[in-house]
């Protein structure tokens, strides 16, 4: 790896996360699937259970939480933050961004507040975007946080999506110099001819709101095709984790631990057989929270950090795969 110098360099200040309290267990989702059984659904997916939002809770809400404890971490407070990032495919309501909810309700009313969505990639994306503001001089410390209340999208009736997702948030504190856990390049791409593979077709303005009669609930709901989402999320976490490795100029064995996207236990385990990095290195979050798309990353690194697990100078890669197809890898030295 080339030395980067303190002008050069974007560090993770601070992160953290946070779920709701309220547990959703396999049993309670597999009423609906009698056919189907608690081994089943943990061979297939690696989930036991996943924290769902109670009414009271909003994505803003809990975007919120993680934010301050990640300024904590950091030793920041809010009036040090000019820009607000937010990755999420399930904003609180359209317009205005939820990151301008997120500037108000943590009352840093002028800093400059966006949403961006990529999906599962969303919080790897958003990273890049606050390393290149802050490089590129048009920020100086940027909250990337993102927040995702996927039980409010789910089919509790669909044996394809119900037992994955979850809900939850995750922020990190980016700052310029040298100061905390350098962030490197994300690798970032895509492959729009999966376009389908995930999508929630319905509450844009194509179908803005349900017919009538209301036959067409199911569009409001997220929708998958799980054989196409597990091949080529296979191949895309693997290419992401072989590039960042080609780009920083490291061999497998000198990775310390590999956070992705808590896409399914199964994927996860193909992928670390396929690029030779063992799945005890892997940062696995699965089995309490599930699938929370976009803040599934940054969760596991709130987690992995709040229980101490890595070390100073640990090389972290970064990697996945969302709705889109989008595609994010990069390196983290911790």
């Amino acid at each position: 790896m080339q030395k980067t110098s303190a002008e050069q360099t974007v560090c993770i200040a601070g992160v953290g996360f946070t779920v709701p309290k309220n547990i959703r267990a396999n049993s309670e989702i597999l009423m609906a699937f009698p056919n189907r059984t608690e081994d089943e659904i943990v061979r297939l997916t690696g989930i036991r259970e996943r924290r769902y939002a109670d009414e009271g809770e909003s994505a803003t809400s809990l975007a919120a939480v993680a934010v301050e404890h990640a300024l904590g971490q950091a030793g920041l407070t809010v009036d040090q933050v000019d820009t607000i990032i937010m990755a999420t495919i399930i904003p609180d309501q359209p317009v205005p961004s939820m990151a301008s909810a997120l500037a108000a309700l943590l009352g840093i009313p002028r800093a400059a507040a966006f949403d961006l969505n990529a999906a599962c990639s969303g919080w790897l994306y958003a990273l890049e975007v606050g390393r290149t503001l802050i490089l590129g001089g048009s920020a100086r410390t940027v909250i990337v946080v993102t927040a995702e209340l996927l039980s409010r999208i789910t089919n509790p009736q669909d044996h394809e999506t119900a037992f994955l997702f979850g809900d939850g948030a995750g922020a990190a504190i980016l700052t310029k110099g040298l100061g905390g856990h350098r962030l490197h390049r994300m690798g970032l791409s895509g492959d729009a001819g999966q376009f389908c593979a995930i999508q929630r077709t319905g509450g844009g303005a194509r179908i803005p709101w349900p017919d009538a009669t209301g036959n067409d609930l199911h569009q409001f709901y997220i929708q998958m095709d799980g054989v196409a989402v597990f091949k080529h999320a296979v191949i895309g976490f693997a290419e992401q984790i072989e590039e960042t490795l080609q780009r920083e100029g490291l061999k497998p064995e000198e990775i310390a631990w590999v956070v992705p996207h808590q896409a399914n236990a199964r994927i996860l385990k193909a992928v670390s057989k396929r690029v030779g990095i063992p799945y005890e290195k892997f940062v696995v979050t699965i089995a309490k929270y599930g699938n929370t798309s976009g803040a599934s990353v940054s969760m596991a690194l709130g987690w992995a950090a709040e229980e101490g697990i890595f070390a100073e100078g640990d090389k972290i890669i970064f990697c996945s795969v969302g709705a889109g197809l989008t595609f994010a890898g990069g390196l983290l030295v911790w």
